[in-house]
């Protein structure tokens, strides 16, 4: 099961990287359970592919489509889940710049991905970031 787990995350980060939003639905449960932390303008619990998709239509909005995953790695795996380290960089249009890295722990279910719990290096950067 782990190195099914490991292969379903590679394929979805590297579907976020190139932004193959096909692909990234496929990978996601249609019930996915995601937590984002912080306290801004994307946090807080989403509890479908929906809902998920929703969030990132508002973070390029929010970046002025300059969202990017720019890397990632896997850096451990245990059965079902997977963490995994991404650095991110956005850049608005009024300069603010995020460049911040995250952990992200997947969980895999039948395939696909039914759980997301991120745990952002720089919170406070984030939620400058992304501000309500």
């Amino acid at each position: 099961m782990s190195t099914d787990s490991a292969k379903v995350v590679s394929e979805f980060l590297n579907a976020v990287k190139v932004v193959d939003l096909a692909k990234v639905g496929d990978l996601l449960d249609a019930q996915v359970q995601w937590s984002q932390p912080g306290n801004n303008e994307i946090s807080g619990e989403k509890d479908s592919k929906e809902k998920v998709f929703e969030m990132v239509g508002k973070m390029f909005e929010v970046s002025g489509n300059t969202l990017q995953l720019k890397n990632f790695s896997t850096i451990s795996v245990n059965n079902d889940r997977v963490a995994a380290v991404l650095d991110w960089t956005a850049q608005k249009p009024s300069g603010a710049v995020l460049n911040v890295t995250n952990i992200d722990v997947y969980t895999i279910a039948s395939g696909k991905i039914s759980k997301v719990e991120v745990f952002s290096t720089d919170p406070e950067q984030e939620d400058h970031f992304w501000k309500r």
